[in-house]
């Protein structure tokens, strides 16, 4: 490239330079149009260990890797961790690679590969997601994966989902990364929350007595706030925590003119939520079974709106 370089003008090496970034442009835009031409790039060993590992990876989990390259994530789940799954890449050598990783690995039974468009891809039998995407596809996904079943968890090396913030991000070197070259490695792991905005209604039984409760929550993610209306007042939902389809969260509020504090741990299972109740105050302190049910259904802000593009994903 020097040598090419000291042979032109400025302004031929301008108009150099110009071509070949045309030319990579055009390269990128084919390769996410759906050509086989998408750029090799291995997630080091070290990382996917540690991926499954965050991920909690077990015999009961279903892994679909996003552009699985050779395999290697699918494979060492299934022969680590009894796991079941498959991968999708566009490039058919990598898919042989992959193939040919699960055979020697003896893992054939549990795993498959497939040529095939990620976003192409059923992820409704998924319990977990691995990804090395870029970060604008992981963008244009996410509509799809906070669509799918509540508690499936994704497992994504590098690259973040934007303003949804994982629940753990945890940085490590790879020595073997860039072919070698060595680098940082990042990794995050969400879980797909409940879906919980609206309103729900409960009822308690305090002191003997039925009291109904009105719920309205708010919910960005898997961050959620809102109030409770009891005995016709209005107390703020506190130390809300929304992990796949575990909720809890906490109130005081005047129930029969002494405050009560409220703590609620429930599953919520589409428009209804089951679990139980721990209520503290002068005269009371009580367990019990709580259910709720959604009666309206309000617009969750998760931030779904997809940004669109041409990109390129790198494949492990």
């Amino acid at each position: 490239m020097q040598t090419l370089a000291a042979g032109l003008s400025p302004l031929g090496l301008k108009s150099t330079i110009s071509i070949v970034i045309l030319l990579a442009s055009a390269a990128l835009a084919s390769a996410y149009a759906g050509e086989a031409n998408v750029p090799y790039v291995p997630t080091p060993q070290v990382v996917v260990d540690r991926m499954l590992e965050i991920g909690k990876v077990g015999p009961q989990d279903y892994l679909i890797d996003l552009g699985s390259g050779d395999g290697r994530i699918v494979v060492t789940a299934a022969k680590k961790y009894g796991a079941r799954g498959f991968g999708v890449d566009l490039n058919p050598t990598r898919i042989s690679e992959a193939t040919e990783n699960a055979r020697q690995a003896g893992v054939v039974d549990k795993v498959a590969f497939y040529q095939r468009d990620l976003y192409a891809t059923d992820l409704s039998q998924a319990t977990v997601i691995t990804m090395y995407l870029l970060p604008r596809v992981n963008l244009e996904l996410r509509p799809r994966i906070l669509d799918l079943k509540p508690g499936t968890r994704i497992v994504s090396h590098d690259f973040s989902m934007g303003e949804w913030k994982p629940e753990l991000h945890e940085e490590l070197e790879a020595k073997d990364k860039y072919g070698g070259s060595g680098g940082r490695s990042d990794i995050y792991l969400w879980i797909v929350p409940a879906k919980v905005a609206g309103t729900w209604q409960s009822e308690l039984q305090v002191h003997g007595k039925p009291v109904p409760y009105e719920i309205a929550m708010q919910q960005q993610f898997q961050t959620v706030s809102g109030s409770v209306r009891v005995g016709g007042r209005t107390a703020k939902i506190e130390n809300a925590i929304l992990q796949g389809e575990r909720l809890t969260f906490e109130f005081t509020a005047d129930v029969g003119g002494a405050p009560i504090k409220h703590q609620f741990n429930g599953r919520v299972d589409g428009a209804n939520i089951a679990g139980t109740a721990d209520l503290s105050g002068p005269k009371l302190q009580s367990r019990m079974d709580w259910s709720a049910t959604r009666t309206t259904r309000a617009a969750s802000t998760s931030g779904n709106n997809a940004l669109m593009g041409a990109a390129v994903s790198p494949t492990h």
